[in-house]
């Protein structure tokens, strides 16, 4: 323990660690938006960063690997009757314990701005995705150290994160996508949705991959021959035969896998009744008066909808969709840098917007135009290109909603009575799918 407390102060493993720290935490506060919104976006960020940080611990190692070269003691300590197994454990447990610590020092970086908001904690694939991210970490330090002291120049550590930073972006193009999932630490990290996770049967074939990197490491740095420094390939092969007998194929644990709890819908106790997921549910409070408000200008219509749920359709490959319902309106939720509701403007129109009615693929008829003229008429303001200042959230296009004002404006000019007749007939052309574009005069334009 004492040569293993030495070894943390005077090796480079503090300040691989210290680097990795500092990298891994700017890199989050850069853009806390993609991961404030939960524990499991956090993890998955973090692991997504090994991008930078996998590169970082081989080079690390490296560096560390080729320094009895750099002494000039190798002959020396080649000579004492202690094997030398046993005098590099306080090397290889050193990087081990400064890299294994800095990625948590990271992670609890991250939690400290999300803990008094995200209540949704996934402990058992919270835990299993970061204790991967570290595994990865050991055992590209490990490797790297076997391969510093294989090849003990100057350029070896530098090239070496050359090579992880191309190895791990490319890993990611080899197909088949299970063998992607071996290979690549950062598979599966870029989020699609909020309630991604990443399969723990995908986590512990990298597991098993990133341990068969590691023990490769140790035989380079403890054999003594080039006959048992070729061995260390035999690591290499069995992990990788056994990563890939036990990785899933199907696209659903590979391809942006659910959280089904993470989806469940959490709800409002009286009604109107407000649901958002339960990965959301930190946002009910501030979106339940807008969505009510959104509700109650529907109310004007026959048969609206009386509930609002967060849209927790993801539309992936292979994994079931919640049905259509007409009594619901659903709506995305977004979360800002703070974990608190995003564009709490754009909530009150996107629930309007449509008059309350999903829209269906299946559906040809419908005129968007028509349709925005009249939920800008129940809002009670003027069609507007930019509400909430979301790209592609709601009606962006300025031609098309010009020619949605001009029949707003030709419905403020009829009488209340008729003006809701005629954004009554639209909703139920809306909702048989039948063709609105002639419900609205169009000669007030």
């Amino acid at each position: 323990m004492n040569v293993l407390g030495v070894e943390l102060r005077r090796s480079a493993a503090p300040g691989a660690a210290l680097i990795m720290l500092v990298i891994a935490v700017a890199a989050l506060y850069v853009a806390p938006g993609r991961w404030a919104s939960g524990w499991m976006s956090l993890a998955m960020t973090a692991r997504e960063y090994t991008l930078l940080l996998w590169p970082l611990a081989l080079a690390a190692g490296a560096w560390q690997g080729r320094r009895e070269h750099r002494a000039k003691v190798g002959e020396l300590f080649a000579t004492t009757p202690r094997p030398r197994g046993q005098r590099m454990a306080p090397v290889l447990g050193a990087m081990a314990v400064a890299l294994a610590a800095g990625y948590l020092l990271a992670i609890l970086a991250g939690a400290a701005w999300i803990i008094t908001t995200a209540r949704y904690f996934p402990v058992v694939n919270f835990t299993v995705v970061t204790a991967v991210g570290v595994l990865s970490l050991i055992g590209a330090a490990w490797l790297g150290l076997g391969i510093g002291r294989l090849l003990p120049a100057l350029a070896t550590a530098p090239a070496l994160g050359v090579a992880g930073v191309l190895l791990t972006m490319f890993g990611l193009q080899i197909r088949p996508d299970w063998l992607a999932a071996v290979l690549s630490p950062i598979y599966g990290t870029s989020q699609h949705h909020a309630f991604q996770t990443i399969d723990n049967r995908v986590s512990g074939a990298h597991a098993i991959w990133m341990a068969a990197l590691a023990v490769a490491g140790v035989v380079l740095v403890v054999a003594g021959g080039w006959r048992v420094r070729t061995a260390a390939l035999l690591p290499v092969l069995l992990g990788v035969t056994a990563a890939s007998a036990v990785v899933p194929r199907d696209t659903a644990a590979l391809d942006t896998p659910i959280d089904p709890v993470a989806r469940q819908l959490v709800c409002t106790d009286d009604a109107p009744k407000v649901c958002v997921s339960r990965v959301n549910a930190h946002v009910l409070a501030a979106l339940t008066p807008l969505a009510r408000d959104g509700l109650a200008r529907l109310a004007r219509l026959p048969g609206a909808p009386s509930a609002v749920h967060e849209d927790t359709r993801t539309y992936d490959a292979g994994t079931p969709q919640p049905p259509r319902r007409d009594d619901v309106v659903r709506i995305p939720v977004r979360t800002d840098d703070h974990g608190g509701l995003a564009h709490p403007g754009a909530v009150v129109p996107e629930i309007v917007a449509g008059l309350g009615v999903e829209s269906d693929r299946d559906c040809r008829d419908r005129d968007p135009v028509v349709e925005r003229a009249a939920a800008y008429w129940l809002l009670g303001q003027e069609p507007r290109s930019d509400v909430g200042v979301i790209p592609g959230a709601l009606f962006e296009d300025p031609a098309l909603n010009a020619e949605a004002v001009q029949l707003w404006q030709g419905l403020r000019q009829l009488p209340e009575d008729e003006a809701l007749a005629r954004v009554t007939a639209v909703h139920r052309a809306v909702r048989a799918c039948a063709d609105s574009a002639g419900l609205l005069s169009r000669s007030a334009r």
